[in-house]
C-alpha cells in the first residue's frame, strides 16, 4: 500500500490526539442517551467502562 492511509510514519502527538479524543467524545455524548438506559446490552457495560476511565482525567482538566 502506498496510500496516505498506509503511511504510520507520521504519528499524532500528545496535544493533537487528546484533542480527537475529545472530540469524539463531545459527539457521543450528543447523540447518545445520557442515562444508557437505552444501549444495546453489549454497549452500555462498555460506556460505563469509558465514563469510569474518564473520572480521573476530568480532576486534571
Amino acid at each position: 500500500m502506498t496510500g496516505r492511509t498506509a503511511d504510520f510514519s507520521e504519528a499524532l502527538d500528545r496535544k493533537t490526539s487528546r484533542s480527537i479524543c475529545d472530540a469524539v467524545g463531545e459527539r457521543l455524548q450528543r447523540s447518545l442517551p445520557p442515562d444508557g438506559s437505552h444501549l444495546p446490552d453489549p454497549l452500555a457495560p462498555l460506556m460505563n467502562e469509558l465514563r469510569k476511565r474518564d473520572e480521573p482525567l476530568a480532576r486534571f482538566d
